[in-house]
């Protein structure tokens, strides 16, 4: 059975160094039962995921790519010509210049049925079988026939221990696509980041400017409906309460204040 897992260049929340992603990891954790599997990376240079040749990989092939090419059209390119049965990536980036929707395009590129958030595999060429994370610990069994794109879940079993002798004796191959030659550059424009203003809920969409206003400082809502009680006696300031507390439905109609 060929398997690829697609490599990308991460970057460490800390100190910003290049580093391959965790689920990446996680998912060269998760070929280990199934069969050797093969590295695929499209970037600048092979550095950032040489790491993954300690964790389990035994030969990456790098498809050299300038820093802000899509790497789509290689990655699509390479992966037709080597017709796996299985494609293993990440679920999201880390922090680097990847964009989390490489798996999404390239699905699409090669038609190419995806199953996202898998935390196990087993099975063989003919038939897959995948365990795929609805969250909160709940899991869900599901079996296709390659060939198949799956994305990995967090909660996935953990990457296995780096081992150096294994980073030593790995290989990285350069290879040379003719879609990476024809690739144009893409248009990334960077802003600062603006908060954005969050949606009031029950807002009104018509109405005055003076309405619109009450509704989101929570003047026009349940509570413009009560008293203004300016210092009460206590016992005067029980009974409105109560009384707000029935007429929202928080108390019942029955219930009365103890003497």
């Amino acid at each position: 059975m060929k398997i690829v897992v697609l490599l990308s260049a991460g970057r460490h929340p800390v100190s910003g160094t290049p580093v391959l992603p965790r689920m990446e990891a996680q998912a060269i954790r998760l070929t280990t039962a199934l069969g050797e599997a093969i590295g695929l990376h499209a970037g600048p240079d092979a550095d950032a995921v040489r790491e993954a040749l300690g964790l389990g990989l035994t030969h990456i092939e790098h498809i050299a790519l300038g820093e802000h090419l899509d790497p789509v059209p290689a990655l699509s390119a390479r992966l037709a010509a080597m017709a796996p049965d299985l494609v293993l990536a990440g679920r999201r980036g880390q922090g680097g210049s990847e964009s989390g929707v490489v798996p999404y395009a390239l699905a699409e590129a090669l038609d190419l049925l995806l199953i996202p958030d898998v935390v196990a595999v087993s099975g063989g060429a003919e038939t897959l079988t995948f365990d795929q994370s609805l969250g909160r610990g709940a899991l869900r069994r599901v079996a296709v026939r390659g060939p198949v794109l799956a994305t990995v879940h967090p909660d996935a079993a953990a990457p296995l221990a780096y081992a150096f002798g294994k980073a030593r004796r790995g290989t990285i191959e350069r290879v040379d696509t003719a879609a990476a030659a024809n690739v144009p550059e893409a248009v990334v424009e960077e802003r600062p980041y603006r908060r954005r203003p969050k949606l009031v809920k029950g807002a009104p969409t018509g109405g005055s400017a003076a309405e619109r206003l009450k509704a989101a400082t929570g003047e026009g809502g349940s509570a413009a409906k009560g008293r203004l009680l300016v210092e009460p006696d206590p016992e005067q300031a029980a009974r409105e309460i109560l009384a707000y507390l029935r007429q929202i439905g928080v108390l019942p109609e029955s219930s009365k204040p103890n003497r």
